[in-house]
């Protein structure tokens, strides 16, 4: 099952690719705006000069070729031109463990030679990575530096694998699940080896974290698809998706609250930016918490093919019992009627409801990500799932089959969320952990201050 990807199909953009937020609240369906991007190549020109009445015969010359990020990509096994996205400044904190590309690339049991003579580039940029395999999906993104703050992803990989497929019922990864991964991760293995790969970090959560054989199953991925996965602790996964989407804060804003909607657990991160500004938005997280419930554990538990109104409802009841028992969950409360308070949502739940909010036939993340929805028409929204059957969610291009039966138990976290911390303003983000890792990769490598070369 292939995920849509949240990095391979769009351009470098500024903060967001999606429009301005609204001048105040109330304000809906704000027309996105695209940037296009800027092409360069080898060109001509013409040069024609007099000296004492004598013409010069016309001489062509040619300019020196400019160096783009989509010269590091020109690899047999992808097709795919360099294309990506602006992510934000890393945030402070020390990364647990951060391996560099010869610690998490180790050779699987039969490595797969490259199919082809790569030439080098005229100036080789250096290239990180990051990997998500999480209870849903197994993600992986490969990016150079630009300019400062920003990376231009190069490849890109997605894909639903259900790692958490029966795991609040079992305790164990499934061995159908784990087959699922295993695969999804030997096709990341591939496109690893065949890049001259500076720095990666490749991640595991929930599902790993608390799975009885979750240790176990990371064993066999470094055998047979030659990675070592490192499973994070729910602080760092809260800390790297604050990092992931910190451009989509404007400078403006005096609090936020970031969620992320996982498949087995929903971090929450409360950021307050009322007093001066630091370069890294996650130096400004006053609390945070994880949930133990996330889209997969919930639909599990509750069922997600049919979902009657009441079922709805007890969802989002069991989800806001364990938000009543987060102690921190008043620290932004000075900030709350403010203006200049808001959500921001990084999670598939809300990148679906803002596809379905602007009635795409095809989801398509440039116009989602960044997105600001009002509290109407997030209302509008989750009624209007709340009231489609399964066949209805599955017929929809922005949900489709993969997601049908999850959509609602993500609704019924984010209704919780709403409850707990009331706003008129939604921004929507399509980017997350693996946009955080390459954020603090880059950032501790210094690339940025070197011109993006190192």
């Amino acid at each position: 099952m292939e995920d849509r990807d949240t990095g391979a199909s769009a351009p470098e953009v500024g903060a967001s690719s999606a429009s301005p937020r609204p001048a105040g609240p109330g304000a809906a369906g704000w027309q996105q705006r695209r940037r296009a991007e800027s092409r360069s190549g080898d060109g001509q020109a013409g040069d024609a000069t007099h000296q004492k009445g004598k013409a010069k015969k016309r001489r062509k010359r040619r300019r020196g070729r400019k160096v783009f990020a989509r010269d590091e990509v020109r690899v047999a096994s992808t097709g795919s031109p360099a294309i990506g996205i602006e992510a934000a400044p890393a945030s402070s904190g020390q990364a647990q463990g951060k391996p560099d590309s010869a610690a998490v690339l180790a050779p699987p049991s039969q490595a797969r030679p490259e199919q082809s003579f790569r030439r080098p580039p005229m100036q080789e940029l250096p290239v990180f990575a990051a990997l998500d395999l999480g209870t849903n999906n197994c993600r992986l993104l490969v990016a150079v530096p630009t300019r400062h703050g920003q990376f231009r992803v190069i490849d890109a990989f997605s894909r639903i694998v259900r790692l958490g497929e029966g795991l609040t019922a079992n305790g164990r990864l499934g061995q159908p699940a784990m087959d699922r991964a295993v695969e999804a991760l030997k096709i990341c293995g591939d496109k690893l080896r065949n890049r001259k790969i500076r720095k990666a970090r490749l991640i595991a959560t929930e599902a790993c974290r608390t799975a009885d054989n979750g240790v176990e199953f990371l064993e066999r991925v470094e055998r047979e698809a030659g990675l070592k996965l490192e499973i994070i602790d729910r602080q760092t996964e809260a800390r790297l998706a604050v990092s992931g989407c910190g451009s989509l804060v404007e400078r403006d804003t005096q609090g936020v609250v970031l969620f992320d909607i996982g498949g087995g657990s929903s971090e929450i991160a409360l950021i307050d930016l009322t007093g001066r500004r630091s370069p890294r938005l996650a130096n400004h997280i006053v609390s945070w918490t994880s949930l133990p419930v996330g889209v997969v554990s919930l639909a599990e538990r509750f069922g997600g093919r049919t979902v009657t109104r009441e079922i709805f409802a007890a969802m989002v009841d069991d989800v806001a019992g364990r938000l009543a028992n987060f102690d921190g969950r008043d620290r932004l409360s000075h900030v709350l009627a403010s203006p200049n308070f808001h959500l921001l949502g990084t999670s598939g739940t809300v990148t679906t409801l803002a596809g379905v909010h602007l009635d795409l036939d095809r989801y398509d993340r440039r116009r989602v990500d960044g997105l600001w929805m009002d509290r109407d028409s997030v209302d509008r929204m989750v009624e209007r799932l709340v009231g489609w059957d399964f066949q209805q969610r599955c017929a929809n291009p922005c949900i489709g089959a993969d997601r049908a039966d999850l959509v609602l138990a993500g609704c019924a976290i984010l209704e919780a969320i709403r409850a707990v911390w009331p706003s008129e303003r939604l921004r929507v983000a399509d980017r997350g952990l693996r946009e955080g890792i390459l954020s603090e990769l880059m950032a501790d490598d210094g690339v940025w201050r070197n011109n993006g070369r190192g």
